[in-house]
């Protein structure tokens, strides 16, 4: 499901700007957003992903608004087995060629026959869906769109844990976007404390290990460049 989004770049073009009719579902606003361009994200995962689930021991993982697939992929190729979701199908197909041509590439280098794909690709909408069963890594990065509240998914996300998995969550700070950037309200972002009055992680049933807000330099489309603040959040789910 689409609703993330790239925190490789600020935009004024590139970011999570959905301005959706009433009659338009979340499918229809994204699949048109997707259209719009022959490649919306960076393709490459997201950094505070790579710097918080490097350390983990591979399993099963949940992508939520996986979009192009770039975080899935890292993961897939990190050794965990993925369950990517988005709400687009268009992203979805094309995080499904980018996943073939990153397995095509490393079957190369290896000189072996095809990778097998460790990944599946699911079209949802994080407002209707749940997961099921459960995982040892959840991860939500940069869940934000007009059309959906975030703690009704975030929720999900954090229920969709294993007693010992990880849920790693990463957004926008509400006070730490420049001006003129992203088009968003403030009721589509959260704060660290936020996330944790939220979604209960301050109970005996969470320890939480990174609660931080991080700053980044990002990029605009037209090569402007702002320190922006990312809202991380890393919790263990306790046996």
């Amino acid at each position: 499901m689409t609703h993330h989004a790239d925190h490789h770049h600020i935009t004024n073009d590139g970011g999570p700007r959905l301005d959706e009719e009433p009659h338009q579902g979340a499918a229809v606003a994204w699949d048109e957003r997707y259209r719009s361009k022959p490649q919306i994200w960076s393709g490459k995962p997201n950094v505070q992903l790579v710097r918080e689930a490097a350390g983990l021991h591979p399993g099963k993982a949940l992508d939520l608004g996986c979009g192009e697939g770039a975080d899935a992929i890292w993961l897939a190729q990190h050794g965990w087995t993925v369950t990517a979701v988005d709400v687009s199908a268009v992203a979805l197909e094309r995080a499904a060629v980018n996943e073939k041509v990153a397995r095509d590439k490393a079957s190369v280098h290896a000189g072996e026959d095809a990778v097998p794909s460790r990944i599946q690709w699911l079209q949802a909408d994080l407002e209707e869906w749940k997961p099921e069963g459960e995982f040892d890594l959840v991860s939500s990065q940069f869940l934000h769109s007009p059309s959906l509240p975030w703690q009704g998914p975030l929720r999900a996300a954090a229920a969709a844990v294993r007693p010992g998995g990880t849920l790693l969550i990463v957004g926008h700070h509400p006070d730490r976007l420049p001006p003129g950037g992203l088009h968003t309200s403030h009721e589509m972002l959260y704060t660290p404390d936020q996330l944790v009055q939220e979604l209960d992680l301050d109970s005996p049933g969470w320890q939480l290990e990174v609660l931080t807000t991080r700053d980044r330099l990002a990029t605009g489309p037209d090569g402007q460049e702002a320190v922006i603040g990312d809202t991380v959040l890393r919790a263990t789910r306790l046996p």
